[in-house]
């Protein structure tokens, strides 16, 4: 087995080297505790792991590199006592002087024309290996993996913060904006523009026009042109961590129907968020939603769509479903996004001691007071806008 270690030359200047963030080591060593505790608790020799999320999050939100289609060109192998590297030749520097300099992580590579399974067997002969993707070297533990990445740290919620406004005001921006006559399409590239150039990578873009979400309600953008009204969303990741946000935006008067349909859906978000409270399982915030479905006359609008996933390092690491015994603890994000007809809210919250905090709050957006059990809740309500007329405020 061929080992490779890193030798860098000294830099030209600071400038050209980025240091490592004290914060993000410990959020690294953190994760490496947790994964030891696993591998002795299943009494494992090591853990393999191949998958974008797996490999984000132990990184304390390295990308990995992907050579060709949807396989990752790293993977990450860990045992009590080293975290190690396993690529190719072409990305092993790129990934040490961008991404992983000074976190303690090993390097072995292989050259980039050698199968890749050729290095991960040399790492898991003799051991007993858990992985998160199906291979006959070892046992996969996906479900397990995927409790390992709950709650998310102090580091990791702070990101998911940040990534909530930047989210939010792309999603905002690009209502703002809209015209009659633009297909969805181009709404929703629009929106993936504004995203971008804030370094969110767009992993799920809607921009559902005039209604179309009433049939379909995993509605995404179709060629077809905006007359009235348009719902637009959209799921971002940054550093790994996902958020989801979603607004409405009409063109002069609203159709009718369309604001008490659009207030009967804030009411069941505003519900499901108010409930996402620390130590409540799923099944608890769902019966509390039932109920509002219910009081609205709407006791089978519920079937025809999801209304809510924990969220993290994948869009969705829970579903909300009626009979889940998972509990919230603090540190735990969830997207919210019940619909009524073709009307669908979306917003993002973190789970805290104390109740939750929405990480996607509308900035300088038309707001609804919703109350919960005596709270008062803004939660964001319809733009309307004159027809033919844009903002410019915001890029």
């Amino acid at each position: 087995m061929s080992v490779a270690t890193n030798e860098f030359a000294q830099p030209a200047s600071s400038d050209e080297f980025d240091f490592p963030d004290p914060q993000r080591y410990d959020d690294v060593e953190s994760k490496q505790r947790r994964i030891a505790e696993f591998l002795a608790q299943k009494r494992y020799d090591a853990l393999l792991l191949r998958t974008p999320a797996n490999f984000a999050w132990l990184t304390s939100g390295a990308v990995g590199p992907r050579r060709g289609g949807e396989t990752p060109a790293a993977a990450l192998f860990i045992t009590p006592d080293a975290r190690v590297v396993a690529t190719n030749n072409v990305d092993a520097t790129q990934l040490f002087d961008k991404q992983l300099g000074g976190l303690g992580f090993q390097l072995k590579q292989r050259p980039w024309h050698e199968d890749p399974q050729i290095l991960l067997g040399d790492l898991c002969r003799g051991r007993k290996v858990a992985s998160d993707v199906c291979d006959p070297m070892t046992v996969l533990e996906e479900g397990a993996l995927s409790s390992l990445r709950l709650p998310l740290t102090s580091v990791e919620c702070a990101r998911l913060r940040e990534l909530g406004g930047l989210v939010a005001h792309a999603v905002e921006a690009t209502a703002r904006h809209v015209m009659a006559g633009q297909t969805e399409q181009e709404i929703a590239g629009e929106l993936a523009h504004r995203l971008v150039r804030h370094e969110v990578e767009p992993v799920w873009l809607r921009a559902v026009a005039d209604g179309r979400g009433g049939q379909y309600r995993h509605w995404t953008a179709s060629p077809s042109p905006l007359v009235r009204w348009c719902l637009i969303g959209a799921i971002g990741r940054r550093h790994g961590l996902c958020c989801g946000c979603m607004r409405t935006v009409v063109l002069g008067s609203p159709p009718e129907g369309l604001i008490s349909t659009y207030q009967q859906a804030s009411m069941l978000a505003a519900t499901g968020m108010f409930f996402s409270q620390a130590g409540n399982r799923l099944a608890t915030v769902w019966q509390k939603l039932h109920r509002i479905y219910e009081k609205q006359g709407l006791s089978d609008e519920w079937q025809l769509a999801d209304q809510a996933d924990v969220i993290g390092y994948q869009p969705s690491e829970v579903t909300l479903v009626p009979a889940s015994d998972f509990e919230l603890r603090p540190g735990m994000a969830l997207h919210w996004h019940p619909s009524v007809g073709p009307v669908q809210t979306g917003d993002t919250v973190l789970v805290h001691q104390q109740g939750e905090h929405l990480l996607t709050k509308p900035v300088d957006w038309p707001m609804v007071t919703i109350t919960v059990k005596g709270r008062a809740m803004q939660l964001p309500d319809l733009l309307i806008r004159e027809a033919g007329s844009s903002s410019s405020d915001l890029p």
